[in-house]
């Protein structure tokens, strides 16, 4: 069965670089579905190796993050506080920086791709009204979003994946990672105020006075601290408790014990096609690693690379993110590499997130801003997106190797 498993493993990762098969309208969940289906199917593994492939603690937490997101919109928080950002009474530069600043500060304590869903409508609108072009803003809450969740354990789905799978201190990562995503969010300012791309359209026009729109809905306040306490929770647990796993699904009861809420409305925003695709891709990765043949393969070619310099991260990072994507990578790396040390797994965390922001497929949060301004009429093509992209990306990961080097 080992042709079978490498078969079917390249055709799920050849589908992850594509986003759908040829001639066949599905997306990455169902490629990740069907391929764990054919190898169970076929027998090249049985239902309790699936199952024990499967990071239930990982998808966990994950389902704890996108529950409590799903507070948060229901209170009005994200519908609030896209509204506050487009009506702050700066220049269109001082703008720029509060989107970013507030996008990436969000990103470090939500998932990123719910911050970039929620804010992205509004914010068009908001700097639309203002005589801007919606644009560099769009491409700044994506950027940012990605850079700002580099800076903690919960920003990202693949910072989860690494958490559970070394087993990371939240304060030590923080420390370690928060620098690099600080300066990813520094260099998307940069590159969208002074880049010959972006500078004529931050152009100064009249301001609106924080407060004006007369219209702004102030967020539920039983629910938004209902939401915040159960975000000081999940840290919490994240620092002192060892079995994230239970204590955050403790988190997901307490939320679902509401007088005002449904479940089915706080189940409704859950992204199941994504756990979905975790599913199929944990399941495809961990046929490939349990062949003893075929995993030492892969692992002997990555110690060959030099996986556990940087520079050499830093390459593979940018190459399977923008191919594969950033969630996929991490996962095969993990299942198939070499003994990750702890310096390592840092690494991968803020390498494999930066890399995100080069093109628009490397990352869930970038194809998210794009069809959400689809949606609003504002449309971001391959090269908009690619012409901010690719030097913030360069700039951020060559300051990133820099700083991952100086403390390794």
């Amino acid at each position: 069965m080992d042709w079978l498993i490498v078969a079917v493993f390249a055709g799920v990762y050849f589908g992850m670089a594509l986003g759908r098969w040829p001639g066949l309208a599905i997306n990455r969940t169902g490629i990740a579905v069907i391929g764990a289906l054919i190898l169970l199917l076929a027998g090249a593994v049985n239902g309790g190796q699936a199952l024990a492939s499967i990071d239930f603690a990982t998808l966990s937490v994950l389902l704890t993050l996108m529950v409590l997101s799903s507070q948060y919109a229901a209170s009005g928080f994200f519908d609030w506080i896209g509204n506050r950002i487009t009506h702050l009474d700066l220049t269109p530069r001082g703008l720029l920086a509060g989107v970013i600043m507030i996008c990436g500060g969000l990103s470090a304590v939500m998932t990123n791709d719910v911050v970039v869903w929620a804010v992205t409508p509004i914010l068009i609108s908001g700097v639309i009204a203002r005589g801007l072009d919606p644009k560099p803003f769009v491409i700044a809450v994506a950027c940012a979003a990605n850079a700002g969740s580099a800076a903690t354990l919960i920003g990202n789905p693949q910072n989860l994946m690494i958490a559970e799978f070394g087993q990371l201190d939240f304060i030590e990562f923080l420390m370690v990672c928060s620098v690099p995503a600080l300066i990813g969010l520094l260099t998307v300012y940069a590159v969208l105020v002074y880049g010959p791309m972006t500078r004529g359209a931050l152009q100064q026009v009249e301001r609106i006075a924080a407060g004006s729109d007369a219209t702004a809905v102030l967020p539920d306040r039983p629910m938004l601290i209902k939401a915040v306490a159960a975000t000081i929770a999940v840290i919490l647990i994240f620092i002192l408790v060892d079995e994230r796993a239970l204590w955050c699904l403790l988190i997901v009861a307490m939320l679902l014990l509401s007088r005002r809420l449904g479940t089915d409305q706080v189940l409704g925003r859950v992204d199941w096609h994504l756990l979905a695709l975790f599913c199929g891709l944990f399941i495809v990765t961990g046929a490939m690693s349990g062949d003893d043949v075929i995993a030492g393969f892969f692992r002997d070619i990555l110690i060959t690379l030099h996986i556990d310099q940087p520079a050499v991260l830093v390459g593979l990072s940018l190459a399977g993110s923008n191919t594969i994507g950033n969630v996929p990578l991490v996962m095969m790396l993990l299942s198939l590499g070499p003994d990750w040390s702890q310096s390592m797994l840092h690494g991968l965390a803020v390498f494999s997130t930066l890399s995100g922001n080069f093109l628009i497929v490397g990352s869930v949060a970038n194809i998210i801003a794009v069809e959400q301004a689809a949606k609003a009429g504002t449309v971001i093509s391959f090269t908009d997106y690619a012409r901010l992209g690719v030097p913030i990306t360069l700039i951020s990961l060559v300051m990133a190797l820099g700083w991952m080097t100086l403390i390794s």
